[in-house]
């Protein structure tokens, strides 16, 4: 009984040992989060499937208020694959690098963690659907701000600071995926900017001056832009976020007619422009299981290549998220897209949300 009592009585520091260590100076803290997502669709041929969307563990390194770092890894699909891995100086709070990989200053709804969105799929994809000029799948906000390279993560340095109500983000990166190795010899540069209009209201713009090769390996650049507000706080209560992005659909060339002779072929890029509305209310309940219910809606719509006509759509997803403890919780999504030409598409989700 003795030794019970004593084993009892420890439990609470060993927890507490196994998620804070120190290690060569520095303090350690391991996280990381579980989702496993069912999805069906509705497009012909299309499979419903059960899978492990993501599966990610996380370490922060501290050694002081100085010099900090962090790595994460995602193991969804059977393979690792890096996100995060970078070392931070924090000169002041109105001064911090991060050089390594991390996100880019983009689009506010990209900047946020998939721990606290209450739709399940930034993007909204149908399974078995792939209609949207130059980045495929449906035309949504978030697929043309990942797929054109703008949002999400890439290698570089990353500047940010606070100072009163004013915040700013800038990143000098590769301008290609996660885990590329740059492909010329030009950089891409985000800028993001951020005002405290209240204490609940946060209004932010950014521009984006990115790189690519065109198919004839000549290096261009391709410009994006953004304005983007949000009202609340999560899990309290009334939740909005909007954002509007526009700029080259650099995936979208188009061959301009032949040049004087002697010259090099040009090609000439589309130009999209996306927005989204994402409302949510939080209610919480008090019952011994689930601590709080999550009504959301989010309408977007996306014109990926102004020279089309009708090459864009919209998408609705009405969407519960029931909350258990903290982050964790159960999400259910419906995606329903309508494109400009054809009949519209859906799919509907089920993901469970593993926090720790």
């Amino acid at each position: 009984m003795l030794s019970l009592a004593l084993l009892a009585s420890t439990a609470p520091s060993v927890a507490e040992a196994q998620s804070e260590i120190s290690a060569r100076g520095a303090s350690l803290r391991f996280g990381g989060r579980l989702h496993a997502q069912y999805q069906a669709s509705s497009v012909d041929n299309s499979t419903s499937d059960f899978f492990v969307r993501r599966a990610r563990f996380s370490g922060d390194w501290t050694f002081n208020d100085f010099l900090s770092g962090r790595l994460m890894t995602d193991f969804a699909g059977g393979s690792a694959k890096l996100l995060d891995a970078y070392i931070q100086l924090d000169f002041s709070d109105a001064f911090v690098v991060q050089f390594g990989q991390t996100k880019r200053a983009f689009d506010l709804i990209e900047l946020l963690s998939s721990t606290d969105l209450s739709t399940i799929e930034r993007a909204g994809s149908v399974p078995g659907y792939d209609g949207c000029a130059g980045v495929g799948g449906i035309c949504s906000y978030s697929r043309l701000s990942e797929a054109l390279n703008f949002g999400s993560r890439d290698t570089g340095i990353r500047v940010e600071g606070t100072t009163g109500r004013f915040g700013y983000t800038a990143t000098l990166t590769n301008g290609r995926s996660p885990n590329s190795r740059d492909e010329n010899s030009r950089k891409s540069t985000a800028v993001r900017a951020t005002f405290d209009v209240t204490d609940a209201i946060t209004v932010g713009a950014n521009l984006q001056d990115k790189d690519y090769l065109q198919p004839d390996d000549v290096t261009a650049q391709a410009f994006a832009w953004g304005a983007d507000v949000e009202i609340g706080e999560w899990r309290d209560g009334l939740k909005v976020v909007g954002g509007i992005i526009g700029g080259d659909n650099w995936r979208a060339l188009r061959l301009l007619p032949a040049p004087a002779a002697g010259l090099r072929d040009e090609f000439s890029p589309g130009a999209f422009l996306a927005g989204e509305l994402y409302v949510s209310y939080y209610v919480p309940i008090e019952n011994d299981r689930i601590v709080g219910l999550e009504p959301v809606g989010r309408v977007s719509f996306a014109n990926p290549d102004d020279r089309i006509d009708d090459g864009g759509g919209m998408l609705f997803t009405p969407g519960l998220m029931a909350y258990i403890l903290g982050k964790n919780k159960i999400g259910f999504n419906w995606d329903y897209y309508v494109p400009q030409a054809g009949d519209a598409v859906h799919a509907f989700r089920v993901q469970t949300f593993l926090y720790f």
